[in-house]
């Protein structure tokens, strides 16, 4: 999938729960916000594959509960991480019990095996977001949260899941951070000599 694909979206963590935490990065004057309204929580969901069909209206609160959710993440990765206890997995346990999926055994006639699948029991803020729950509650539960790093590039507040062989990543993107740092070593080597 391309870095950049909605206006200011990133999609370089490895890990959908973490491209979804993301979605607001940067500082000052470099601050990026992909959420500025219902629609654009729409088109992230659809960028990132976890909408198949998009409603014809997004429902209202989608643009609230997105940002709550996305706080919610974060509290609870870094709360993980730490070793802690976080009341933010209410905000997770709400959108589950709002957005309960239908779940169905199907016959999968190409395959000729049984499949689950689940699709949406409605079209509310929380039947939409709940793909994102799935992920961050994977995210927490086995996706080895010690492969959770925060970038290494000044200012920058990306996190990303490094799965590289050598668990060696440093930079959110070396297009962008990881060349930025090297050109600033460089310039220091040089300048010192």
């Amino acid at each position: 999938m391309p870095a950049t694909i909605l206006e200011g979206a990133l999609f370089i963590a490895d890990n959908v729960a973490l491209d979804f935490l993301n979605t607001e990065y940067g500082e000052g004057t470099h601050h990026c916000e992909c959420f500025v309204d219902d629609k654009s929580v729409v088109e992230w969901l659809k960028v990132a594959g976890l909408m198949p069909q998009a409603p014809t209206e997004a429902p209202e609160g989608l643009l609230a509960l997105a940002l709550e959710l996305r706080l919610a993440g974060r509290t609870l990765v870094a709360a993980a991480k730490a070793g802690r206890r976080s009341a933010a997995g209410a905000v997770i346990n709400r959108v589950l019990a709002l957005g309960n999926p239908v779940r169905e055994l199907q016959w999968d006639g190409e395959s000729k095996t049984f499949k689950v699948v689940k699709r949406r029991g409605s079209t509310n803020a929380a039947s939409l977001l709940e793909p994102v729950v799935d992920a961050i509650m994977n995210l927490l539960t086995a996706g080895q949260l010690e492969l959770v790093r925060q970038c290494e590039g000044e200012n920058c507040t990306l996190l990303f899941h490094d799965l590289t062989k050598s668990h060696r990543r440093r930079w959110c993107s070396m297009a962008t951070c990881g060349n930025r740092m090297k050109v600033a070593a460089f310039r220091s080597r040089k300048k010192a000599e």
